[in-house]
């Protein structure tokens, strides 16, 4: 076989390279979830729900339990999508970082939008068994362009006489109705009438949809602890406040700590909080921006005085997104403000420490200094007292040897030895008390 025609795997296999691991995932990335090719009429249904690591494994059986009911083939383990046709339903499953989503196609639709949805193909006791907490439940009817244009007035009772937001799509393609809201089944409805795209563009189109639905409801699951923090961190911001102001005239040392402490629960108040929320905040923000990526990939067009979808969600979903923001702005604020804080009081409570610390040495000093003089007075009593008990001693010593015949005036002899015994005595008591000193520090110079 020629070079040419060799595969590349058989040209590589020859050369003393070292594979990366992933290096054939990083091919299939890019086409991991490629566009659906959808024509019109179509019925769809999706499903998006929130799993914890517990329910990813039980997600994937019961995937797997559905394609064993309609007798195809499972999705490999590793995959985190799977695209399979089940008879006249076709199934499109996509695992995310912390939600999973179901979508059911069915070709053709009823007369009367959402009279019979892809779910209702579906088991029920499987779809009551799915893992995981519903975000997302959604049906999307596409019209085809043979297809007679909508108005509110006909719509009113698919849609239960609620109030519907409307836009042309894809520079006037594709029109788009939906309330955005919950309808009697627990789903959401949506409505397209394709006026002259292809299979490709319709797929496309539809995708985005779903995204812009799946991601806009994500996004708001930080909604709720945003307000609910909202008030915990104006109650944490008057008491830091009310902190700083007592530090000002607080000048005890038992005072200062007894703030320090309370700067040390509200911190740990602070990060409790920020565990909680940070990873919900940072996925309501980056779920908010591709909403308004996939508005702006739905190419809207204004249609007379009319909201378009891009005003509809900015009006209602850009606070929530901005009330997020803050929150999380405001609590790491928050936890800056409570950290410098404590930084201060316990500076003020080094320095005091220090000065008593100093006090203390001074004060140990001065008693190190009166005990040397205490024991110097010590020292030259000691002295005087074993030089006169040594003198006396010498004195008996003299007395006793006049019987003898030695010719020793006692007295002259003990005024001679009074200078000799002092000096020895002083000699010896210098001696030990340098022994002792040098035993106690043997670095101490001599």
């Amino acid at each position: 076989m020629s070079q040419a025609n060799s595969h590349p795997s058989d040209l590589l296999a020859g050369l003393p390279l070292r594979m990366h691991p992933d290096r054939a995932s990083l091919y299939q990335e890019l086409h991991a979830r490629p566009f659906p090719v959808i024509g019109s009429p179509v019925r769809i249904s999706h499903l998006a729900l929130l799993l914890d690591e517990n329910d990813k494994q039980k997600d994937f059986d019961h995937l797997c339990d559905l394609c064993s009911r309609y007798g195809v083939n499972p999705p490999a383990a590793p995959d985190n999508s799977f695209y399979q046709s089940l008879g006249g339903l076709e199934v499109r499953w996509e695992r995310h970082l912390e939600f999973v989503t179901y979508t059911f196609i069915r070709p053709g639709r009823k007369a009367e939008p959402f009279e019979q949805t892809a779910l209702s193909l579906l088991p029920d006791d499987w779809l009551q068994a799915i893992p995981g907490e519903l975000v997302v439940a959604l049906h999307l009817e596409v019209a085809s362009p043979e297809e007679d244009s909508f108005d509110r007035e006909d719509l009113a009772s698919c849609f239960e006489g609620q109030r519907l937001v409307s836009g042309r799509l894809m520079e006037g393609a594709a029109t788009l109705w939906s309330a955005f809201r919950m309808h009697g089944d627990g789903c959401g409805r949506i409505l397209l009438h394709n006026h002259g795209l292809n299979d490709n563009q319709t797929g496309r189109l539809i995708l985005r949809v779903l995204e812009l639905e799946t991601y806009r409801l994500m996004a708001l699951l930080g909604a709720r602890p945003s307000r609910e923090l909202a008030p915990v961190l104006r109650q944490l911001d008057n008491q830091l406040a009310a902190i700083i102001t007592q530090l000002s005239d607080t000048e005890g040392l038992e005072e200062e700590r007894a703030l320090l402490r309370q700067l040390t629960s509200m911190a740990a108040q602070i990060e409790r909080h920020r565990a909680d929320t940070i990873s919900r905040f940072s996925a309501t923000k980056a779920y908010y921006h591709l909403v308004m990526k996939r508005l702006e990939e739905l190419k809207e067009i204004q249609q007379g005085p009319t909201f378009t979808l891009i005003a509809f969600f900015g009006r209602r979903l850009t606070p929530a997104a901005k009330t997020c923001d803050s929150v999380s702005q405001r609590l790491e604020d928050l936890a800056r403000r409570i950290e410098r804080a404590g930084d201060l009081i316990r500076t003020r409570v080094d320095l005091k420490l220090e000065e008593q610390n100093r006090r203390l040495l001074a004060s140990m000093n001065r008693r190190s200094r009166l005990q040397l003089r205490m024991q110097e007075t010590v020292e030259g009593l000691s002295i005087a007292a074993i030089s006169y008990y040594g003198i006396s001693l010498l004195r008996y010593l003299f007395g006793a040897m006049e019987p003898l015949g030695v010719p020793l005036n006692k007295d002259l002899a003990t005024a001679i030895a009074v200078p000799f015994v002092v000096g020895g005595v002083w000699w010896v008591t210098h001696r030990i008390r340098k022994f002792i000193v040098e035993a106690s520090d043997p670095g101490r110079e001599n």
